[in-house]
C-alpha cells in the first residue's frame, strides 16, 4: 500500500516536471503581456532606453548577466545561463532560487499559467 501511494506520487511529480517546458511553449502571449504589466515598471521588451532592470530584447539565447550597458549583480554574472522558455520558468517561479544573490527585487510568478502566457509573450515581443 505504501509503495503503491509513493509511486503514484512519484507520478505526478514527474508528470509535473515534464509539464512546465510544455506549458512554456503553449501560453497566450495576450494574456502575457497583461502578466508583463508586473515586470513592465523595470524591464522592457524593446530596444531602447534602459530601465531599472535590464532590457528583454534580444532576451531568448542571451547569457545571463551579459546585456551591454547594464550593471548585473556577480551572482547573475556567474550564473552563465542561457535564456530559454525552460531556463526562464525556473528563473520566473522564483528568481531568488535560480540565482541566489542576484539583485531583482521579485519574488516571482507563482501561477504555472501565467508564467508560460509570459513566456509566450517574451518569445512575441523580445525579438
Amino acid at each position: 500500500m505504501i509503495i503503491a501511494r509513493n509511486l503514484t506520487m512519484l507520478t505526478f511529480a514527474v508528470a509535473a516536471m515534464a509539464a512546465t517546458p510544455v506549458l512554456a511553449q503553449a501560453g497566450d502571449a495576450a494574456k502575457g503581456k497583461t502578466v508583463f504589466a508586473r515586470c513592465a515598471l523595470c524591464h522592457d521588451v524593446k530596444p531602447g532606453p534602459k530601465k531599472m532592470g535590464p532590457n528583454l530584447a534580444g532576451l531568448f539565447g542571451r547569457t545571463s548577466g551579459t546585456t551591454a550597458g547594464f550593471t548585473y549583480s556577480p551572482a547573475m554574472q556567474k550564473a552563465k545561463i542561457r535564456w530559454d522558455a525552460k531556463t526562464l520558468d525556473a528563473f520566473l517561479t522564483k528568481p531568488s532560487g535560480l540565482v541566489p544573490g542576484n539583485r531583482m527585487a521579485f519574488a516571482g510568478v507563482p501561477v504555472a499559467a501565467d508564467r508560460a502566457n509570459l513566456i509566450a509573450y517574451l518569445k512575441a515581443e523580445a525579438k
